[in-house]
C-alpha cells in the first residue's frame, strides 16, 4: 500500500509511506534553494517531486491532503492554488475537529484529485496530522503503548489527546489554555528587533517574517530576565479576551508596548519576551499537571508533542523534567514541516498501522553536479576531514546522503566547526548573517554526552535544553548560550550520517566529543541541495561531500 501525503500551503511538502514505512518526505524549501516556509503553490510540483524519487501518480494507491482553515467559493474548507496554468480549488478537511464530540480521526473523502480522478483523495484535520505524526513516529507507538498527545500549533489552543494503542482510538482529553500556538511569536513581534514595519512587504513575505519570529525570540529571550511577578498581569490581560483568537497576543503585546512604563516598569524588551515565554511554559505545565493528576491518578503516562510549539526547547524541557510522564517525545518535524508525513500517517493509521517505520535522513537526495569554478576537489574521508577541522580550526560545510527531516540541521546538511574557539559563535553568526545573540548548537557523541552536559540524555533531534557540566563551558565556549544553556543534538557513533564518523574521529584526535553544528543554507532558504549552491554562497573555504573535499582558491 503506497500512500502519498501532501501539504499544499506554507511548509509545503510531499511524503510517501509504503506499507507503514516512510520512503521519503521532501519539503518545497529543500528543493533548489527554495525560500523558507514555501508553499507547493502548484499541483504539478507534486508530480515533479514524485518524479525525483522515480515515481508517478499511477504508483500511488491513495493521495491524502492536509486539512486547512481557508474556505472556497462554496463556503466549505478548501485550498485555492494552480494546476499547471489553471486555477483549482481543492476541498479539504477542516483545521481541527468540531466541538460537538466529532471523532478526531474522521476521514474526509473527495472525488477527483488532479492526478487520478478514479481514486479520489482523502483528507484529515490539520490537528490530526500533528497528533498522529507525533504519536506514530514515537518509541511508545513502536512498543504498542498508549500515550497522551499534546498538540499546540499556530491557530490551535493546546489540546491534549489520549491515544489507545490496542484499539487505535483517539479522544480529546482537554483544551488546556485559551491561547493559540502563535501567541509567543505574535506577542514578541511588538518588541525588540521584531517590531518591524511590514507595510511594504508582500503577503508571502509577511507570513515568512511571522513564521520566523518564534525561534529567534526564543534565543533573544536569553538576553533578558524573567519577572514572575508579571505573570498575574498576563493572566488578567488574557482573561479580558472573550475567546481564544489568533490575534489576541498581538493586541496584548501592542497594549503592553504602548503602556510599558505603567504595566512593566523598568523591563527591557528582552525581559518582557523572556517573561512571556516563561509565563506560557509555566501556565501550560500547571494546567497539564492538573489534568493528568485528575484523569490519570497514580500513573506516569507517555507524552508525545506535536505542532509548532514543540520546537520550543524551554517548554519541552519543563514537561520532561516535571516527573509527570514516563517518557516525553517530540519528532524532529513537529511543526508544519512534518505535515505531509502526518497527513500520510493518518491514512496509514486508518488502515491499521500503529507505528511508522522511519529514519530522520529521509529528505531529498543530494543533486550531483560538476566541480564549481574556482574550487579544487580531492578525495577526503571522514578521518581526514576531522584532522582538517582540528588542524585549521575553521568551519566546513558538510553535505552527505539524504537531507534530514524537519527544520533543523542534524548532520547531513550542516556547517561543522570546532567548539574550542571562543570566537567561533560570532564567526558562524557572521557568515550566516545572523544576529550575534543567536546560539550555535552543539553536536555531541551520545555516549559521552552525560559527561559534558546535564542531563545529557539522548536528544537526537535538538529539541530539549541542557546545561554544561563543571569545566566544560570553558573547554567548548562556542556552544554555550547567553543563559548558560545549550540546544544539544546527540548522535550515535553508529548513525548512518557521515557526521557521526567525523565526530568520532575528531574526538579521537582532540579529546573533545563536541562540534558546532548549524544549518548549511542561504539566509532565508532551505538547506543547500548541492555542492554548487554551497560554493556560490562561499561562506567557508572548504565543502565536504560524499568523500570529496572541495577547497576554494580564495582564503577565508
Amino acid at each position: 500500500m503506497i500512500i502519498c501525503g501532501i501539504k499544499l500551503t506554507h511548509d509545503g511538502a510531499v511524503a510517501v509511506i509504503e506499507d507503514g514505512r516512510l520512503r521519503f518526505s521532501i519539503e518545497a524549501e529543500k528543493i533548489a534553494n527554495g525560500a523558507r516556509y514555501s508553499a507547493l503553490g502548484n499541483l504539478r510540483r507534486v508530480l515533479d517531486i514524485l518524479a525525483l524519487e522515480g515515481m508517478s501518480p499511477a504508483d500511488v494507491d491513495q493521495f491524502v491532503i492536509d486539512g486547512w482553515y481557508t474556505t472556497g467559493a462554496s463556503g466549505n474548507h478548501a485550498i485555492t492554488l494552480r494546476n499547471g496554468d489553471m486555477p483549482v480549488e481543492l476541498a479539504v478537511a477542516p483545521y481541527l475537529e468540531s466541538s460537538d464530540g466529532e471523532d478526531p480521526l474522521k476521514r474526509h473523502h473527495f472525488d477527483g484529485d488532479g492526478f487520478n480522478s478514479r481514486l479520489g483523495y482523502a483528507s484529515y484535520n490539520h490537528v490530526t496530522n500533528h497528533l498522529l505524526g507525533a504519536y506514530c513516529s514515537s518509541p511508545c507507538a513502536a512498543r504498542g503503548e498508549d500515550a497522551l498527545a499534546l498538540v499546540w500549533d499556530g491557530g490551535i489552543e493546546p489540546r491534549l489527546y489520549h491515544v489507545r494503542a490496542a484499539t487505535r482510538e483517539v479522544t480529546l482529553v482537554s483544551v488546556l489554555l485559551p491561547i493559540t500556538g502563535n501567541s509567543f511569536a505574535n506577542f514578541s513581534a511588538q518588541f525588540g528587533p521584531y517590531a518591524a514595519d511590514l507595510s511594504g512587504l508582500t503577503k508571502d513575505e509577511v507570513l515568512r517574517h511571522r513564521l520566523s519570529i518564534a525561534g529567534k525570540a526564543m534565543a533573544y529571550a536569553a538576553l533578558g530576565k524573567t519577572e514572575p511577578d508579571a505573570f498575574s498581569l498576563f493572566d488578567e490581560l488574557i482573561a479580558d479576551f472573550p475567546s481564544a483568537q489568533m490575534e489576541n497576543a498581538r493586541i496584548m503585546g501592542a497594549k503592553v508596548a504602548s503602556n510599558r512604563d505603567e504595566l512593566m516598569p523598568g523591563m527591557s524588551d528582552a525581559d518582557i519576551i523572556a517573561t512571556f515565554q516563561d509565563y506560557l511554559g509555566a501556565r501550560l505545565l500547571d494546567r497539564l499537571a492538573a489534568v493528568v493528576q485528575r484523569r490519570f491518578p497514580d500513573q506516569r503516562p507517555n507524552l508525545v508533542l506535536g505542532g509548532g510549539c514543540a520546537l520550543n526547547i524551554k517548554w519541552n524541557t519543563l514537561m520532561r523534567a516535571s516527573g509527570l510522564f514516563g517518557s516525553v517525545f517530540a519528532p524532529p518535524f513537529p511543526n508544519d514541516a512534518g505535515a505531509a508525513i502526518g497527513t500520510a500517517v493518518c491514512e496509514s493509521f486508518h488502515r491499521g498501522n500503529l507505528a511508522l517505520e522511519w529514519d530522520v535522513y529521509s529528505g531529498p537526495s543530494l543533486v550531483a553536479g560538476p566541480v564549481p569554478d574556482g574550487w579544487q576537489a580531492r578525495p577526503c574521508d571522514e578521518v581526514q576531514l576531522a584532522q582538517l577541522l582540528h588542524r585549521e580550526g575553521k568551519p566546513v560545510v558538510v553535505l552527505s546522503g539524504r537531507a534530514e527531516l524537519g527544520p533543523r540541521a542534524l548532520g547531513n546538511r550542516s556547517i561543522l566547526a570546532p567548539t574550542t574557539d571562543p570566537g567561533m559563535k560570532a564567526r558562524l553568526n557572521a557568515i550566516k548573517n545572523r544576529a550575534d545573540y543567536r546560539p550555535v548548537a552543539p553536536i555531541c557523541l551520545e555516549a559521552r554526552a552525560p559527561e559534558v552536559f546535564t542531563p545529557g540524555t539522548p536528544d537526537p533531534y535538538m529539541l530539549f535544553e541542557h546545561r554544561m557540566r563543571p569545566g566544560w563551558a570553558e573547554r567548548v565556549p562556542a556552544v554555550v548560550h547567553l543563559d548558560g544553556t545549550a540546544r544539544l543534538q546527540t548522535i550515535d557513533e553508529h548513525s548512518r550520517s557521515a557526521t557521526a564518523r567525523i565526530l568520532a574521529a575528531y574526538e579521537e584526535i582532540s579529546g573533545v566529543p563536541v562540534l558546532c553544528n548549524t544549518s548549511a543554507n542561504f539566509e532565508g532558504r532551505g538547506f543547500f541541495p548541492d555542492v554548487t549552491s554551497a560554493a556560490r554562497w562561499g561562506g567557508t573555504r572548504h565543502i565536504w561531500s560524499e568523500g570529496v573535499l572541495y577547497t576554494s582558491s580564495v582564503a577565508k
